[in-house]
């Protein structure tokens, strides 16, 4: 789903229905998002324009279990109304009930700003904030901005605000369809997504037991396995959790 409002503003809400169920998170508090529990985290990053000291702002809405970016939105300028609008537009487009949705963002002025507040309370959103002076607190959009920034066609520069919205309309499609995810079991983020990952994996795993069979001499290993799909993704682990994984 796309619009081109009025303003210079172009916004894009991400396709296709999700079934979810509650989480909560918020300054400080542990904020989990499992396969049926729906996370998603909303920041935005400088995108270099064509001359010094100007920049284009790329805001992402990505689902932090399956990495899928849900929608994005490339401005000129930072305010609470195109957050507003993004978030409206990608909860509407995504079909996702009252209550099951919690959006965990850092503390710029538009994500803290009382329109937002008031319409995910409309929502029925729960809002979820990076703890203050925390600069890691997001690690899921951080790194989704490496990956953005990292491929191969980004460009140091973007000569304008459409030069920024035609890169973005090449690579989030390849992001969220093509791109395999090491922290997925090399999956996309589409397939553990819209629930075909489990599918994936028994092909894979099909594969590897016919080649065992043929060949169990070229695995010196053992009997080859897929890799293992997510288990629940965290914002602000709780203290138990963090200790009991080192």
């Amino acid at each position: 789903m796309t619009a081109q409002p009025a303003g210079g503003i172009l916004w894009r809400a991400g396709c296709g229905a999700t079934r979810t169920s509650g989480s909560e998170g918020g300054p400080e508090k542990p904020t989990c998002r499992e396969a049926r529990r729906a996370l998603r985290s909303d920041p935005y990053t400088k995108l270099l324009g064509p001359a010094k000291w100007t920049y284009f702002y790329l805001y992402v809405i990505l689902d932090i279990y399956s990495r899928y970016v849900t929608g994005w939105m490339v401005a000129t300028r930072e305010t609470a109304a195109l957050a507003e609008r993004l978030i409206a537009e990608t909860v509407a487009a995504q079909g996702v009930p009252d209550g099951p949705l919690t959006i965990h963002s850092d503390r710029g002025a538009a994500m803290t700003s009382k329109p937002v507040a008031l319409l995910l309370a409309d929502l029925g959103v729960t809002r979820s904030l990076s703890r203050p002076h925390v600069s890691n607190d997001n690690p899921y959009s951080e790194a989704q901005f490496k990956t953005l920034k990292y491929h191969p066609g980004f460009p140091e520069r973007f000569g304008s605000v459409e030069d920024a919205r035609t890169f973005c309309r090449g690579f989030f499609p390849w992001y969220n369809d093509r791109h395999r995810h090491s922290g997925l079991g090399y999956h996309t983020p589409a397939d553990v997504h819209h629930g075909r990952a489990d599918t994936r994996r028994a092909a894979r795993a099909a594969v590897l037991a016919t080649a065992y069979a043929a060949h169990p001499e070229r695995f010196v290993r053992g009997a080859p396995e897929p890799p293992r799909l997510p288990g629940p993704a965290w914002i602000n682990p709780p203290a138990d959790l963090e200790a009991s994984a080192q």
